[in-house]
């Protein structure tokens, strides 16, 4: 099963929340919002912070806001923020794994990463919190289409 952390999740719902009007947020009123722990929210905070996907706001009014427009940051920026590289596997990153050189799939667990990557990197913060029609007809237009026809397969047939 591929998923998520909770940190990436909740990273990204932070950032989705502040992105819906661009204000100063302070993190007890975010974790309300959200209906989340001010601690985990003051914590995602600080880690989006240091990836310069929020700045810090200084004053009585002062809290975190989105360092860029929300079409210019990417889902992956958001992940990496919270979990480090995106790797579906120990050697489809940048570490490596100690059957490295036994490994027969290593190189197509590294496409399979790239292509989830290349698909992350093309969703923006802007189009993730765009409202989304409940019409499956129009539900394909809307997302961004991965071709992942260079992954076969190998030794079954169809």
């Amino acid at each position: 099963m591929l998923r998520l952390s909770k940190f990436a999740d909740y990273g990204t719902q932070v950032m989705a929340y502040m992105a819906k009007d661009g204000a100063v947020h302070s993190a007890s009123e975010v974790a309300a919002g959200l209906g989340m722990a001010a601690s985990t929210i003051s914590k995602i905070l600080k880690m989006l912070a240091r990836e310069n996907l929020v700045e810090s706001v200084m004053g009585a009014k002062g809290g975190y806001m989105l360092g860029r427009h929300p079409k210019n940051i990417s889902i992956a920026e958001i992940i990496y923020a919270m979990d480090g590289p995106i790797s579906i596997t120990e050697c489809s990153g940048t570490s490596a794994c100690t059957r490295e050189s036994l490994c027969s799939t290593r190189g197509s667990w590294q496409g399979i990463n790239r292509i989830i990557q290349e698909a992350l990197e093309k969703e923006s913060l802007a189009e993730m919190i765009k409202p989304r029609h409940h019409d499956t007809r129009n539900h394909i237009a809307e997302h961004h289409i991965v071709d992942i026809s260079a992954i076969r397969s190998r030794g079954k047939s169809a």
